[in-house]
């Protein structure tokens, strides 16, 4: 079951680009569990990935910097400029949840080598079968 959107993804050029609006014309602090200057990196798409929390709620903002140009982020940043990417959902079970989405007829993008099953991660959906909006299965963090 989905409990809550986690994050909203947004794709930058560089990490000082996004920092500009989120921290500094925004007022979002960067999650003290993001290490700078790499961030967390995402092999599958080759983004190094940060995140700033919003107010005192659960959802987070996710920036993806991409760095391989042959990856899916990288040429989304090319075709369509820095912004909105993808939205983030927390759910308790990412394998149960992700397999009620395709059987209502979303379809799920392979990423290669990601864990499926029980041990799932992260799921997502292409945007053509959800709504034009890229969508992410997460798993529910504690509070």
């Amino acid at each position: 079951m989905i409990v809550r959107l986690d994050h909203i993804g947004v794709v930058a050029h560089s990490i000082d680009q996004a920092m500009e609006t989120l921290t500094d014309k925004l007022g979002f602090p960067l999650d003290q569990r993001t290490q700078l200057p790499d961030g967390a990196y995402f092999a599958p798409e080759g983004t190094h990935n940060y995140f700033f929390q919003i107010g005192s709620g659960e959802t987070q903002i996710e920036v993806l910097i991409p760095v391989v140009p042959e990856a899916g982020t990288y040429k989304y940043l090319q075709r369509f400029g820095p912004g909105l990417h993808h939205w983030g959902y927390a759910c308790e079970d990412v394998a149960a949840e992700a397999a009620r989405l395709q059987a209502n007829g979303l379809r799920q993008i392979d990423l290669g080598g990601r864990p499926q099953g029980n041990s799932a991660t992260a799921a997502f959906f292409h945007p053509k079968s959800a709504g034009g909006i890229l969508t992410e299965l997460v798993p529910l963090r504690p509070r």
